[in-house]
């Protein structure tokens, strides 16, 4: 029999034991790899009902809306799901730095030898 999650059509995420899955962001221009987060259902049907890529901070133990108050927002323009619906991959386009630290990619930093180097 035939895992419906997994060949279905029907949205079903697979949400972790607290509730979460990991949402991926990509610029929908380049590509580029940008952010991870996480969302539980209220975020997920937030970002689909808005647009606006909205996730579930856990330092906080609330929603937020990207670029709220920074108005470095994320405007959705395709949302998938993995094969175990486990993932969210958010290609969107950004209005602004992706990372709170001002970067354009939270994965500004590259591992080598010596730990970490810039790569911009």
């Amino acid at each position: 029999m035939t895992d419906m999650r997994e060949q279905g059509l029907a949205l079903d995420p697979k949400y972790d034991t607290a509730g979460l899955v990991t949402a991926v962001v990509t610029d929908a221009t380049t590509g580029e790899l940008l952010m991870v987060a996480h969302m539980n259902a209220d975020a997920l049907a937030a970002t689909r009902a808005t647009g606006r890529a909205t996730f579930w901070s856990r330092s906080r133990g609330a929603l937020w809306v990207k670029g709220e108050t920074s108005g470095h927002t994320l405007s959705v323009r395709e949302m998938r799901v993995d094969c175990d619906q486990d993932a969210v991959w958010i290609i969107a386009e950004p209005a602004g730095p992706a990372c709170h630290t001002g970067a354009r990619s939270c994965f500004y930093r590259r591992i080598v030898t010596e730990g970490l180097e810039r790569v911009d």
